[in-house]
């Protein structure tokens, strides 16, 4: 059995909506440039966070380089070694034990004033003008690493 045909004439609906025709296009645009703007503010906003973590993980190892070595320095100055000795990598207290590294301080010319300079970030090393007893003057490079299970900077070698 099939289904009987509609009536013809003026007024008779057929068994089902037809289609929208109109805007069809406009809302395909409507709706890739919403999803486009969707995709430019996730990827966007990632990236910028990307950004921002990276730029101030620089800056707070540029600013916990320059306050090991200002703190190793100034140990110096006040004659404490031991406490100098505390800021060194576990790699230079392997090479030097506590008492060896507090003889030697003690034995070099006495630091005086110091001045910290720029952290270079890419090799972890830090530029220190060093005033000495006597009147010397002189430029020392510090090397830092990060301690392993603090993740804090250390002094680890100074030229």
């Amino acid at each position: 059995m099939t289904a009987p045909a509609p009536p013809p004439g003026p007024g008779v609906a057929p068994p089902f909506a037809a289609p929208p025709t109109e805007g069809r296009r406009t809302r395909l645009w409507i709706g890739l440039g919403v999803g486009a703007l969707a995709v430019v503010l996730c990827c966007g906003g990632g990236g910028t966070a990307v950004v921002g973590l990276a730029v101030s993980g620089v800056q707070a190892i540029r600013e916990q380089a320059r306050t090991v070595t200002g703190d190793y320095y100034q140990a110096l100055v006040e004659r404490n070694y031991g406490r100098a000795y505390d800021q060194l990598c576990d790699d230079a207290q392997r090479r030097e034990s506590r008492p060896e590294f507090e003889r030697r301080a003690a034995a070099e010319p006495q630091v005086t004033a110091f001045r910290v300079g720029e952290v270079d970030t890419t090799y972890l090393t830090v530029p220190v003008d060093v005033s000495l007893a006597g009147g010397d003057r002189e430029r020392q490079q510090v090397s830092l690493g990060q301690d392993g299970q603090t993740g804090g900077v250390e002094v680890c070698e100074v030229n």
